[in-house]
């Protein structure tokens, strides 16, 4: 099953509960989060305090993508705040850190993830595969909304879709960045089952049409 997760990152913060609540009634399976540290990546946008709030406020899936430096020091934050899934860059510090980070997430018995940046090579997923409840791919340059979708990470997604199948295939495979009606089919054919879209759901004048149009 394709799964469909906006990004409250295209929501309106002065109304984020009635957001929240279209795409929850709109069909969506997850609520993407996108925290940022404007260090990991250049802008800046919610951390554990707001995390809370969304939690309190809704019983959906939240796949909170931390795209922040050194991420072990604030992913049992982000647990205890309610996030449901918690992914962190392989860029974001060490290998040993970066595991020790995946092992505290399902140490507090959520599920934990690794994400790619468009340079960074497949095979860097592969030291954490066996820790990994999802993968997130970045088709866009990560730390702002809006961009255009890089078809080049297709080639990545497949190699990651193999990893996947051969080592851990309870693993889901997730992309963000540039998810819209011309490009959904793109990535789900070339083995990504979670799809993040942020202004394509929350510019769209009939959100739960656009959400099933999302899934292929």
């Amino acid at each position: 099953m394709i799964k469909i997760a906006p990004s409250i990152l295209s929501a309106d913060f002065a109304n984020l509960e009635r957001d929240i609540r279209k795409v929850s009634d709109g069909g969506a399976d997850y609520l993407h989060v996108d925290v940022m540290d404007g260090n990991f990546v250049p802008n800046i946008t919610i951390g554990v305090p707001v995390v809370k709030s969304i939690r309190a406020a809704t019983d959906m899936v939240l796949d909170v993508h931390l795209m922040i430096d050194r991420p072990v020091r604030y992913v049992e934050a982000f647990c205890k705040a309610g996030a449901d899934i918690v992914t962190v860059h392989v860029e974001a510090d060490t290998e040993e850190n970066t595991r020790k980070a995946l092992e505290l997430i399902r140490g507090c018995g959520k599920k934990a993830g690794v994400v790619v940046k468009p340079k960074t090579p497949a095979e860097a997923v592969l030291p954490f595969l066996d820790l990994c409840s999802m993968i997130l791919v970045m088709t866009v340059e990560p730390g702002f909304g809006g961009q255009s979708f890089m078809a080049d990470m297709m080639p990545k997604l497949r190699t990651i879709r193999g990893y996947i199948d051969e080592k851990n295939p309870d693993c889901e495979l997730e992309v963000d960045g540039g998810i819209a009606p011309g490009t959904c089919k793109t990535v789900i054919e070339n083995g990504a089952n979670v799809l993040v879209a942020g202004s394509a759901v929350y510019g769209a004048a009939d959100i739960p049409g656009r959400i099933r149009e999302l899934r292929g």
